[in-house]
């Protein structure tokens, strides 16, 4: 027998993505679970909870996968182009759908933006760590803080799911081109870096 909240947690998505939050009812996730309605409020107490622990539920996996990518021994240059298959994955999962939700629900419910602001805080804490490496790693950012850096990418990213949510495809703004040609640019600097280094080596030999 399926787990139940696990049950509800799943209609509650799928709803979530058929009609929107603004038009989702407690009534119409449970009919989609096969359950009668006070499993859901006995499990989560309303529709803003239950929403709020569909997205907490995916963030952390998709956190965690994140963090575990990042973790692996490979340049930064191919760790943003895998951010970027993420963000293809993840728009195609529902996934950013349900935050983007969330976030515009947060927006009028207080409640709401300081849940979502938790689990996005997840995100840029683990950018700030991939941007500390970097400047290690690679030298200067600029005048940008890693922390600065941090942001910058983060917002990029969420800015970029704002409007391919909103159809705005390439031909129009080429936000999935350039977001992919920023992996080019890593690269160079990587690359010119390690060249940098092999010459200061060669230089005290």
């Amino acid at each position: 027998m399926p787990d139940t909240r696990r049950q509800i947690l799943d209609s509650a998505r799928s709803c979530l993505l058929d009609v929107g939050y603004a038009n989702l009812s407690t009534r119409r996730i449970a009919e989609a679970a096969g359950l009668a309605l006070g499993h859901l409020h006995y499990h989560f107490g309303s529709k803003r909870n239950l929403i709020l622990a569909v997205l907490a539920d995916e963030n952390e996996r998709l956190l965690d996968r994140q963090g575990r990518m990042y973790a692996e021994d490979l340049p930064i240059w191919k760790q943003w182009e895998q951010a970027c298959d993420y963000l293809d994955a993840d728009l195609h999962s529902g996934y950013v759908r349900v935050l983007q939700e969330m976030t515009a629900a947060g927006w009028s419910d207080p409640e709401v933006a300081a849940a979502v602001r938790v689990l996005l805080q997840g995100w840029f804490d683990l950018l700030a760590v991939v941007a500390e490496r970097a400047e290690h790693e690679i030298g200067s950012l600029g005048p940008f803080t890693w922390a600065e850096t941090a942001a910058l990418v983060g917002d990029v990213f969420l800015g970029a799911e704002t409007m391919l949510l909103l159809g705005v495809g390439d031909a129009e703004v080429p936000h999935r081109t350039a977001l992919r040609k920023v992996a080019t640019w890593i690269r160079l600097v990587e690359e010119g870096h390690a060249r940098r280094g092999g010459d200061d080596a060669r230089l005290h030999t």
